[in-house]
């Protein structure tokens, strides 16, 4: 009888026990199954996501310094308390890896029996793949070299050089930069490095490598560090390509002969993420997790305070090369924390256009992304700039938020030279600099994200275009094509100054509906104010403006306005607050 027992336990056992890893095999990619069932025992790398915790609520009157530290404080304790059992096990297994705070995950690289066993580890979320993902070249422009004192084309258009004559050059501003690398020695650059004073030159906290092997789709006959130019895990800025110069000289760039950046004044630090064009999921989130709180050289020494007022982003991760909605989350989820943090992420839309919904990789893809699309010099949108609507990751969402010169774009390139370059990555460079003139005009805006943005949004030239994306036509603002239209850092300056230095921009003290509308807007304050609410429209004209004084509810009739965006703007005291809303036939 004691035998028949046991005969029929053990089988319930086994098939309890596989019953319970097929049910962990779920935590697992099925991208990533696959590369392990043909992988034959070797190491793939892996993306480890762990449970995390919602953010703390913040208020918009924290600095930009105060959310830095309150976010990277969060985060790194989640990081530290959910990550520690598997570092134990990734150490025990003598196993490579990088813990993230900005999401919660680890880099590492497994094969499939490691795999399940960190499944069974409470609070692992899930692993998925970390694919080898290619930057998305620009279009280089030969012949296009020609050297002028003059500001280039785009800073003209943007309005950067009169927003120069009015004082404002980007002093005091830090932009973060994740790319190819950067060439710190051009002449356009270097004196913009932060980690340069007058003579004294210290890389710490201004500089990190993400990059520490050599990519194998390069197809090189032997694999060694000396394939790349620069080398691997430096502790000097290089780039082993190009790409990322010419994004950073449009950001700052400047010489005796050379006016090719938004912000000639602004300071600038940098991230390596891609080897020779090549990066992965893991490559992208180390240079978000150092921008959240840069590192010394030995990736020690964190320090939230150091992180950069805006990041620019000319990288992509399309799915044709690995990257799907098992790691799209942990990009997404870095885009939303830095935003917390108080910077600004601003993304190229890509290259993939001009048909509808090619705005289809991280982070462009992203709500919290600032997505920017490219135009010409006539202010025509480029055939090659991505458009929305966002359906790759279902959301449907209205993206470019903006759109920026991206067309023959002259900035830096490697050994001291210069180049005409095209694409969406050249556009997203403006905004960048933009962003870094008005925290400049207006300190105050350094942090508030969503400020900084919707000024950029609603100051922006308003354009529209015939072609229609999912059934709605591009000629409403926002649209498909150029998002809010093309910036204007003019425009976006004396928006920003318009702002007095101590101003908070809170939480709404009223709520407006319904929207989108097509006659009445009903506005219904949350307790009795006293000042002055005016409509302005998407070129920043006022179309209306009336004094409130102790009321609960407006009524608003916009029938004598035509269809398209608008901005409901309400100052009390020292305090303004900005409200978007639509207005359709």
């Amino acid at each position: 009888m004691i035998l028949t027992r046991q005969f029929v336990i053990l089988p319930l056992i086994i098939i309890l026990s596989f019953s319970y890893l097929s049910g962990q095999s779920g935590k697992i990619d099925p991208f990533l199954l696959q590369k392990f069932n043909e992988s034959h025992d070797e190491l793939i790398s892996c993306l480890i996501a762990f449970e995390g915790n919602p953010l703390p609520i913040q208020h918009n009157n924290l600095t930009k310094s105060e959310k830095s530290l309150l976010i990277y404080s969060h985060l790194s304790k989640n990081a530290q308390i959910s990550q520690a059992q598997v570092i134990d096990f990734l150490q025990t297994q003598k196993l490579e890896f990088s813990p993230f705070v900005i999401v919660n995950a680890i880099a590492t690289k497994l094969n499939l029996e490691q795999a399940f066993q960190i499944v069974q580890f409470q609070g692992v979320k899930r692993i998925s793949y970390d694919p080898i993902i290619s930057l998305e070249e620009p279009i280089k422009n030969p012949g296009l070299d020609m050297r002028s004192a003059a500001p280039e084309w785009g800073i003209v258009k943007i309005g950067a050089d009169q927003v120069w004559e009015m004082g404002y050059e980007g002093q005091g501003v830090v932009i973060g930069g994740q790319d190819t690398g950067y060439d710190w020695n051009n002449s356009t650059i270097i004196e913009k490095y932060r980690g340069k004073s007058g003579d004294i030159i210290d890389h710490n906290h201004h500089w990190h490598d993400a990059i520490k092997e050599i990519n194998l789709l390069h197809g090189d006959s032997i694999v060694v560090a000396e394939n790349n130019p620069c080398g691997l895990n430096l502790d000097i800025p290089c780039d082993d390509h190009g790409h990322g110069t010419h994004t950073m000289g449009t950001m700052v760039g400047s010489d005796s002969t050379n006016m090719i950046g938004v912000a000639p004044k602004a300071s600038w630090i940098g991230c390596r993420n891609m080897e020779r064009g090549y990066g992965s999921p893991s490559t992208y989130l180390e240079c978000f997790n150092w921008f959240l709180a840069p590192t010394d050289l030995d990736g020690n020494n964190p320090n939230p305070l150091m992180s950069p007022h805006v990041i620019n982003n000319s990288w992509s991760c399309p799915v044709m090369e690995g990257c799907n909605n098992t790691n799209w989350h942990l990009l997404e989820e870095a885009v939303n924390n830095l935003k917390a943090a108080g910077t600004v992420v601003v993304v190229s839309a890509g290259n993939s256009g001009p048909d509808c919904g090619t705005i289809e990789t991280p982070s462009a893809i992203f709500e919290n992304s600032f997505t920017i699309g490219a135009t010409a010099s006539n202010d025509t949108i480029a055939n090659f700039s991505s458009r929305g609507f966002v359906s790759a990751d279902g959301s449907e969402r209205l993206k470019p938020n903006v759109s920026a010169p991206g067309v023959q774009v002259r900035s830096a390139i490697l050994n001291g030279g210069f180049a005409s370059w095209s694409g969406t990555s050249m556009a997203g460079p403006h905004v960048a600099g933009t962003v870094a003139l008005m925290i400049d005009a207006n300190p105050s805006l350094a942090g508030n994200v969503e400020a900084i943005e919707t000024i950029l949004e609603i100051t922006a030239v308003a354009i529209t275009d015939t072609t229609e994306c999912n059934g709605v036509s591009a000629v409403q603002i926002p649209n498909h094509v150029y998002g809010f239209g093309r910036i204007n850092a003019l425009a976006a300056v004396q928006m920003a100054l318009e702002l007095s230095s101590n101003e908070e921009l809170e939480e709404h003290p009223f709520k407006i509906f319904p929207n989108p509308t097509n006659v009445i807007l009903y506005v219904q304050l949350k307790k009795d104010l006293e000042g002055k609410l005016s409509i302005i429209d998407i070129q920043g004209r006022k179309v209306h403006s009336q004094q409130i004084s102790s009321q609960r509810f407006l009524e608003l009739n916009t029938s004598q306005f035509l269809t398209g965006q608008y901005i409901l703007h309400l100052v009390n005291e020292d305090k303004i607050f900005t409200e978007k809303f639509l207005i359709i036939d």
